[in-house]
């Protein structure tokens, strides 16, 4: 069987990095399927990353690059998956435009595929700061407290679904929620799906700057707090 491998990349103010993402990740979709593509949705960037990715797309054909207005990390994600659910595909993989993961690591992902609905990357000694590390172990406890569920790392932007069952639960999802791959580990989760967590690399970011602080990060979590009572009702009742 061909099956059509979809990798979705959000990015928001990349260029320093945008190249040489789509360098290691190009290569990816060439080897795995005929009809599968790497697809790039810029969320509305205020440099050059859109130019840079256009350029990039002009010998590349399976690379779409796609742009939008700003509307945050977790919903370009989400962008990304309804555009590659629409366009057929059988699995989707995530990971983020900073040059932290390896796509050297894929095939032991892509080995997995068949026998769970997702394969999820755990960030084992992760490079990126202990304000981060700090952030992703009280993420752990607050799901934990709101859900009743255990997942080893929730955001890892190292993942592969099964668009089969991604379809049935992504209308679970707000459209603007801010975590999204948070809220699917936690849907998954809860309704008892196959799910299995494999060791990777996490490196500190390869350039630019990273548009998300501590400020911002407390901010975002203020307003999970509130989607996910709101989110855990609508589980519960289904």
């Amino acid at each position: 069987m061909n099956d059509k491998l979809y990798i979705v990349i959000p990015a928001y103010n990349e260029e320093a990095n945008i190249g040489a993402v789509i360098d290691d990740w190009y290569p990816i979709v060439e080897k795995y399927g005929e009809e599968s593509r790497l697809v790039i949705v810029d969320d509305g960037s205020k440099d050059n990353t859109y130019a840079i990715m256009k350029e990039y797309a002009k010998n590349r054909p399976k690379f779409i690059p796609i742009t939008k207005p700003n509307s945050g990390h977790g919903a370009t994600v989400l962008y990304g998956y309804n555009y590659a659910l629409e366009q057929g595909a059988d699995y989707i993989f995530q990971t983020d435009s900073d040059g932290q993961t390896l796509p050297e690591e894929f095939p032991q992902f892509w080995e997995e595929k068949e026998n769970h609905d997702m394969v999820i990357g755990w960030r084992n000694g992760r490079q990126d700061g202990g304000s981060r590390v700090f952030v992703t172990k009280t993420l752990k406890l607050v799901i934990r407290i709101c859900f009743g569920v255990t997942v080893t790392d929730a955001n890892t932007p190292f993942r592969i679904m099964k668009c089969s069952t991604l379809k049935q639960y992504i209308g679970l999802v707000p459209n603007d929620f801010n975590l999204s791959n948070v809220i699917i580990s936690v849907i998954y989760a809860k309704k008892g799906c196959r799910v299995k967590y494999i060791p990777i690399t996490f490196r500190p970011r390869q350039g630019g700057v990273n548009s998300i602080n501590m400020k911002r990060i407390f901010g975002i979590g203020r307003q999970a707090l509130k989607d996910f009572k709101a989110i855990n009702k609508t589980l519960s009742k289904m």
